[in-house]
């Protein structure tokens, strides 16, 4: 087994550090979630936390961890009779992003259960991490299915396998744990709202800080062991100071006037539910009895805001995580009471030593969150008619939007937008299994096994199954699918009061898709070329930004940006088989530049058209003359045209209608 890095030679990350020390003295606290550029020491600081946790005392044999004091009456290797028992290091457990929903939750044996009437089951991962730490690296990552097991175990403290009326029920109380670079998405709010506490992380720009950072990494490189060896102390210093917290947690006193203040904090940042204000008491509590204190004061309540509330208070995507100090300032000393001792800020100050960390120094987007501007010089030769570039135009307010799909049935990563092949949803078909039996026909399976059973000498009221009756149910769900933008940004969109509505209609489907878990791009065109302003991600905020920066101006190469995108698809494609496409392309239709830049428009569309990639024209054209460009434009790519005006009327729900029949018309 390797040895840890251990949690005390962490460099900095004063905020990381605390966060996961409050949930080892109060795992009621709910959890961490940390979001960070890549590189900050996310996953080496929660990995090294496992080593700080307090032995598990647990009945013997039990493969649910069963506590000898209090056994699960439900336990699948139950009963057990209360007594001594013994103990183990405290587990933490990785769940990948890829794994299987029965790799997660465990595993019946099918067949034995059909044959034989037995529960043979093989526990999963959140069995390993009861009464541990569930740990998921990239957790913005994970696919939706396994997202609502975890809510669900989260939830209810336990973890429920049904199949075909065989089910088993085994605790599951963990203390999770997610780490998250925001530039490859975000999380379901459900999920969001489940970690107690988030902490921001960054590099630090301090050039002492960052050579330590690396002499402490070279040296753990060279001799782990020796490395944990010289930290011992340190780390065996904090274990006892977790130990000690935790036994004088339950002495902690939480005046009303602490109370009234985590009150009218949550109040104040409006945020949803009651999770926030509980969150929050729990962690105060916490910080108290980190700093060896039997009273809260109002700066475990401050440090408790900075950690609980940033994630709870966004309300889409686009917003920025963090809070307002100074209006968090003036709510506290607004509701300042006075049962309240004199502040004593404990030993040692503040930090993961003492009673609460200063948050870090920026909480907002971090430098790949805001996206690059394009450069000046970007199509700045010199332009047609005199056109200059003009200055950034602010997003008009997005707004609901009806959904687009992409015609016919996929099979690609789950998701909200089109239809689907997927192993959640209905039930309309059967098949032999592929590998692993995942999700059992039993009709089918039934009617395979019933002409066999004279022959296979059945004689008792059981079926006799044998592996190659087993029927695997093919099911009909949703995919999330590439959304690829294909943005029109040249002079003849360059009135501002238009390119606003462009960029709040874009940002509207932004915001769909993200809510449909798709992957985005970004491809603009001005100028006398195309970009790819956002690669295929799954993380919509950075084209949201990649966006709002977008200039205008200049000449319209529309065939470039059709070329470009037609580049990227195919690029993606590689990468992703599975994932079917849907090309959005808001422009007005024109096209300059070049000789018959209207007919090689047209050539490129048709490319689209060929491959049968869905595609949806958004007309952008305004004005008392019409020249009808885009809707042309919608013909050859074999898509549909929608003006901005209709994007928020009902008739776009019968869009991917049309898209089908102009297909099949053509």
């Amino acid at each position: 087994m390797s040895t840890p890095f251990p949690f005390t030679a962490v460099v900095g990350q004063d905020d990381l550090r605390l966060a996961l020390l409050l949930n080892a003295v109060s795992p009621a606290v709910g959890g961490v979630l940390v979001r960070g550029e890549k590189g900050t020491a996310k996953s080496t600081a929660v990995r090294a936390l496992s080593a700080l946790l307090p032995e598990v005392a647990v009945v013997p044999g039990c493969r649910f961890s069963c506590d000898p004091a209090a056994p699960d009456p439900s336990c699948p290797d139950g009963p057990h009779e209360p007594g001594a028992g013994t103990t183990r290091p405290a587990r933490m457990v990785e769940l990948p992003v890829g794994a299987s929903e029965d790799r997660l939750v465990g595993a019946l044996d099918i067949e034995r259960a059909l044959a034989e009437g037995v529960k043979a089951f093989e526990p999963g991962l959140l069995a390993d991490a009861h009464r541990g730490i569930l740990y998921v690296d990239e957790v913005n990552l994970l696919h939706d299915h396994l997202v609502d097991l975890l809510l669900d175990a989260a939830a209810m403290g336990a973890s429920y396998v049904e199949r075909e009326g065989v089910s088993v029920r085994h605790a599951a109380r963990f203390l999770l744990v997610g780490t998250m670079n925001p530039e490859e998405g975000e999380l379901r709010p459900q999920l969001l709202d489940r970690f107690g506490l988030t902490v921001e992380v960054a590099a630090s720009r301090e050039p002492d800080q960052r050579v330590e950072v690396v002499r402490r990494r070279l040296a753990y490189d060279d001799d782990p062991a020796g490395f944990a060896a010289r930290w011992a102390g340190e780390e065996a210093a904090v274990r006892q100071r977790i130990v000690a917290a935790r036994e004088l947690l339950p002495q902690v006193r939480l005046g009303d006037g602490a109370l009234r203040q985590i009150a009218a904090t949550c109040a104040a940042f409006e945020v949803d539910g009651m999770r926030a204000d509980i969150v929050m008491a729990r962690t105060a509590t916490a910080l108290a009895a980190w700093a060896g204190r039997t009273d809260v004061l109002a700066e475990d309540v401050r440090q408790a805001a900075l950690l609980a509330l940033p994630h709870r208070r966004r309300r889409n995507p686009f917003d920025a995580p963090g809070l307002d100090e100074n209006k968090l300032d003036e709510t506290l000393e607004e509701f300042s009471g006075d049962d309240d001792p004199d502040p004593d800020p404990g030993p040692d100050g503040g930090g993961p030593g003492g009673g609460g960390g200063q948050p870090a120094p920026d909480a907002g987007p971090r430098d790949g969150d805001t996206g690059a501007r394009p450069e000046a010089g970007e199509g700045g030769e010199p332009q047609a008619s005199g056109a200059s570039e003009q200055a950034p135009a602010r997003a008009a307010e997005p707004f609901r939007t009806k959904v687009l799909s992409v015609p016919g049935i996929g099979e690609g990563a789950a998701g909200r937008r089109s239809r689907a092949r997927t192993e959640h949803g209905r039930t309309t078909g059967a098949r032999r299994p592929r590998g692993a039996l995942t999700k059992l026909h039993l009709a089918a399976t039934v009617r395979a096994a019933a002409p066999h059973q004279r022959a296979r000498g059945r004689s008792g009221r059981g079926l006799v199954v044998r592996r190659d009756d087993l029927r695997q149910a093919t099911r009909e769900g949703r995919e999330g699918n590439l959304v690829l933008f294909v943005v029109d940004a040249s002079g003849s969109m360059a009135a501002r009061q238009r390119m606003s509505a462009v960029k709040g209609a874009v940002l509207s489907l932004l915001l769909d898709a993200y809510q449909r878990r798709d992957k985005v791009g970004l491809v603009t065109f001005r100028g006398r070329e195309a970009q790819v302003a956002l690669p295929p991600t799954s993380s919509v905020d950075a084209a949201a930004a990649r966006l709002e920066s977008l200039p205008t101006g200049g000449r319209t190469p529309l065939a470039a940006g059709l070329l470009r995108a037609h580049e990227v698809l195919r690029v993606e494609k590689l990468r992703d088989p599975a994932r079917r496409a849907l090309v959005v392309v808001v422009t007005d239709g024109r096209a300059t530049g070049g000789p018959e830049p209207v007919a090689l428009a047209g050539r490129a569309a048709r490319l689209f058209a060929a491959e049968g990639v869905a595609s949806v024209v958004v007309d952008c054209e305004s004005g008392p003359v019409r020249l009808g460009l885009a809707g042309r434009l919608a013909e050859e790519l074999g898509g549909a045209a929608v003006t901005l005006d209709e994007l928020r009327a009902d008739s776009i729900a019968g869009l991917v209608r049309d898209v089908q029949g102009n297909r099949r018309a053509a």
